[in-house]
């Protein structure tokens, strides 16, 4: 474990404060002067700095070391703390990058929250690189149809502000995708994205989640609030936020402060909130399901996510990309499509957008042969299942070459699969929707093949590939 580098001319206030982070857990070390302080971060990088602003007998002050720390390690998170505190200099400390300032005497619940705050910060950052480094691709916008370029140009204009966004558009469009882009290319670039699928909390832990658990003066469990601080915050679907959340949320839109559960102190917090929903949000309204003043704070910035049928002439230049992705990334095989199969593609439908075009792709690759051609045959064999417009299941002729067996087995993965997804792979809620025990769920899900693992905001449910 990394260690907490604490810079103050005052021996007994850094050996207070470590003594303060030691029985939290953290290794520190301490320096008394700007030239043992700029060793220490030589040796060996801490985690994180707290640094007093004025240093008796050193070269440089506080704001020196900040300035050079930052140059060299931007993504270092610096807590500043000064007996001689004014605005002046928390602004100050704060323009050239600190993360947060602390005013001797300090409340020791007070410091240990901005360090826990900023430590969380900083272990958000080293996941966005990593993830960053790892999939570049989901940052990216594909296509070059007219309405994939308007779209774009909005998503683009918003990221210059910090204003709030309300995604809209059918399930499968990419609203993560163009929520993920909007932060990326944002002036919170560095900072965390927060993603909240609201379809997958739990009514009876819902506080907890959001704003975390305090007993007496010692923070229990930090909510998903503290852990956006300064960052995104991406609501999934937020027409499924419960009733009894929607009016808390309004209140830290409007205060930029919340209570955890069991505290008295008001924590406050700078996030921006972007929104994203499939439904109707005045339909909503109307039916009492989700309120109006939420919505208003919401809906700053409206943009409409098209579908896939919007924006045909993408169908291609997303189904190569996608190829390409999962060979990179996945080691599938090396595939492209042939003339009748790009064709095939276009002219399909695609009620589940982008997501149906990807998850067939992989389909195609994880279960197709390894002729280096994709063919217009495999892609309506992957097409078996849909509905018509009347309601009535409609099978593919295709199916006439699976057994009874195998093509029932092919419907209970997808729809599965569907409904694991649709609820952020919450089996519990999955099992009470589709009116099955628990228990007999996740044995059925073993025979079928179909995972679950962790992502951001939740869990989601594959093929399971081994």
């Amino acid at each position: 474990m990394s260690y907490i580098l604490i810079v103050d001319d005052e021996r007994d206030i850094r050996e207070l404060i470590s003594d303060i982070l030691i029985d939290e857990g953290y290794r520190t070390r301490l320096a008394g002067t700007s030239d043992t302080a700029m060793r220490q971060i030589s040796d060996e990088r801490p985690a994180m700095l707290i640094l007093d602003i004025w240093l008796k007998d050193s070269a440089m002050d506080g704001i020196d070391i900040l300035k050079l720390v930052k140059s060299n390690h931007p993504d270092i998170p610096v807590v500043i703390i000064s007996g001689h505190g004014n605005i002046e200099i928390a602004v100050a400390a704060i323009k050239q990058g600190a993360f947060d300032f602390i005013e001797k005497p300090f409340n020791i619940d007070q410091l240990n929250v901005v360090i826990r705050r900023a430590m969380e910060v900083a272990n958000l950052r080293i996941e966005n690189t990593a993830l960053r480094n790892q999939y570049n691709h989901p940052l990216e916008l594909t296509g070059c149809s007219a309405v994939f370029k308007a779209l774009k140009s909005n998503l683009d204009k918003v990221t210059k502000s910090n204003g709030r966004v309300l995604l809209n558009g059918p399930s499968g469009v990419g609203k993560e995708t163009a929520a993920r882009y909007i932060h990326a290319n944002s002036s919170r670039a560095d900072t965390p994205l927060v993603v909240v699928n609201c379809a997958s909390l739990e009514s009876d832990d819902i506080d907890a989640k959001l704003f975390g658990v305090e007993s007496g003066s010692k923070t229990l469990q930090n909510g998903i609030l503290e852990a956006a601080h300064n960052g995104v915050l991406f609501f999934d679907e937020i027409a499924d936020l419960p009733l009894s959340a929607q009016g808390k949320i309004l209140r830290v839109l409007v205060d930029q402060s919340f209570t955890r559960v069991g505290g008295s102190l008001a924590q406050k917090v700078d996030i921006r909130v972007i929104s994203a929903t499939s439904r109707d949000l005045s339909q909503e309204i109307a039916a009492g399901a989700f309120r109006e003043e939420l919505f208003h704070r919401l809906n700053v910035v409206p943009i409409a996510i098209p579908s896939l049928i919007e924006r045909r002439e993408d169908i291609i230049i997303l189904a190569k990309h996608f190829l390409v992705e999962f060979n990179e990334k996945f080691g599938l095989p090396k595939r492209a499509l042939s003339d009748d199969a790009a064709t095939t593609l276009e002219s399909m439908d695609w009620p589940g957008n982008i997501r149906q075009l990807k998850n067939t792709i992989e389909r195609i690759l994880i279960m197709g042969p390894l002729d280096p051609f994709i063919e217009a045959e495999e892609l309506s064999t992957s097409n078996d299942i849909s509905n018509s417009k009347d309601g009535q299941i409609v099978l593919s002729s295709n199916l006439a070459k699976f057994s009874l067996r195998e093509a029932r087995e092919l419907f209970e993965r997808e729809y599965l699969l569907t409904q694991i997804n649709r609820f952020g792979g919450n089996i519990s809620r999955t099992a009470s929707f589709v009116g099955m025990e628990r228990s007999a769920l996740h044995r059925k899900l073993k025979s079928l093949g179909v995972v679950t693992s962790n992502r951001s905001g939740g869990r989601v449910a594959r093929l399971d590939k081994t």
